[in-house]
């Protein structure tokens, strides 16, 4: 898992902050532009009706004038100011001006056009917008504040809610699954904040954390079991084999029949081995030994060499410095064994090549080959690249390319439709 719930959750919660940080921003910016347009309405119309008001009532009503407002009406009675000639193209309604004079200000000004002339009314609205940028930014402040706050008192309460989940996938991910620790996790051991979940969840662990041991301790006793009770009937086959052979008397078609089930016997009793270093675990090493790679591969050449009787196919060793291992023999055996099988089976004419280097063997045939289709499902139990053979069942790549990566003897295969096919085992180390 790259990121862990907790820090998610405090991901999810920034962004949270972040977002809800921009809303507000964006929520009291509007506002306070609102407020303004209205506030300024308002105000300067209310002037405006002061003042026609006042102009009714006495044609001597002054025009407003303070340091921030001024008033013009067209037509101007005596003793009124002249209507500024930048405002008398104006639409009635508020509009926004350049404040004559000063650089970078701007003035409001009302039109309140009525039958008795247009009444002008500028203000410079300064004051007014340092009052509302003011409260806006003591109300974005205190939003933000508040936003942040609630944000990090829920992302501790979620924390702590969490935190349980967190411990229990922490000693679960320590587990030996050969012998989990199942004790650890059990009810009365979970941190006092955990939740009935987390508790469900431990005593379904729990249970599996069993289950896994009794599985583990079956599969044990039936490799002891399969490797005593395989083993023997081998071995009374074997025994019967050689003194039959020792038999002076036997015929000669007879010898070379028990020749035959000598070998398979002995064949039977390397896969046996194959499929019990598979079915160990991965830290119980097979018996090992120093051997002679040359050796290994003469004896799987000279058993296969029968299968080639009735084929015009010919199979030669060629040796340029073969290595010499410490491992299982018989599993170097095995692997070998499956690729040149794979090779006889495949090849109706032409060669077989077993070629022997310091770091690997090479066995190349001419035979039928694959093309990148079959060869992506070389390795996958149970596929034959040609099901209209009847030889072989789809195993023999599956199990050489398994041992292989358990013993740290990687296979790998290169062919070509028509051409035949090379498959190498590599020595690592």
């Amino acid at each position: 898992m790259t990121q862990g719930l907790p820090r998610r959750i405090k991901l999810a919660f920034i962004v949270q902050a972040i977002l809800g940080s921009i809303v507000i921003t964006a929520g009291v910016v509007l506002a306070g532009l609102l407020v303004r347009e209205g506030v300024l309405s308002q105000r300067m119309q209310r002037e405006a009706d002061v003042f026609w008001t006042g102009r009714a009532a006495s044609p001597a009503y002054p025009l407003p004038r303070t340091s921030t407002m001024a008033g013009y009406v067209d037509p101007a009675a005596p003793g009124d100011r002249t209507v500024p000639r930048e405002l008398r193209h104006l639409e009635p309604g508020m509009h926004q001006r350049p404040l004559p004079g000063v650089a970078g200000k701007k003035q409001d000004v009302l039109v309140d056009r009525r039958p008795q002339g247009t009444f002008y009314l500028t203000f410079e609205a300064g004051h007014v917008d340092r009052a509302i940028l003011l409260t806006g930014l003591v109300s974005l402040i205190l939003s933000l504040l508040a936003t942040y706050l609630i944000s990090w008192l829920t992302y501790r309460t979620s924390k702590r809610l969490v935190g349980p989940v967190s411990w229990l996938a922490n000693v679960v991910s320590n587990w030996d699954p050969r012998d989990p620790d199942a004790s650890a996790i059990t009810p009365r051991n979970l941190p006092p904040e955990a939740g009935s979940e987390v508790r469900h969840l431990s005593r379904a662990l729990v249970g599996l954390a069993d289950r896994v041991a009794d599985f583990v301790e079956r599969e044990r006793d039936f490799t002891r079991d399969a490797s005593h009770e395989l083993r023997t009937p081998l071995t009374v086959i074997r025994v019967a084999t050689d003194m039959m052979l020792g038999d002076p008397d036997t015929h000669p078609r007879t010898l070379r029949a028990l020749a035959r089930v000598q070998r398979a016997g002995r064949d039977m009793e390397a896969v046996i081995d194959a499929f019990l270093i598979l079915a160990r675990e991965a830290d119980i090493a097979p018996q090992s030994a120093e051997f002679e790679v040359r050796d290994i591969v003469h004896d799987q050449v000279e058993r296969v060499r029968p299968m080639l009787q009735d084929k015009p196919v010919s199979i030669e060793v060629v040796d340029n410095g073969a290595p010499r291992l410490f491992g299982p023999p018989h599993v170097l055996a095995v692997m070998l064994g499956n690729l040149l099988s794979n090779a006889v089976h495949f090849t109706d004419h032409g060669d077989i090549e077993v070629r022997l280097g310091p770091d690997r063997i090479d066995v190349r045939d001419s035979g039928i080959g694959m093309d990148a289709q079959a060869l992506a499902k070389a390795f996958e139990p149970f596929y034959r690249a040609d099901p209209s053979r009847e030889e072989g069942k789809g195993m023999g790549l599956s199990i050489a390319r398994r041992l292989g990566e358990r013993m740290g003897w990687p296979v790998s295969l290169h062919s070509l439709p028509g051409q035949g096919t090379t498959a190498t085992i590599r020595f690592l180390g």
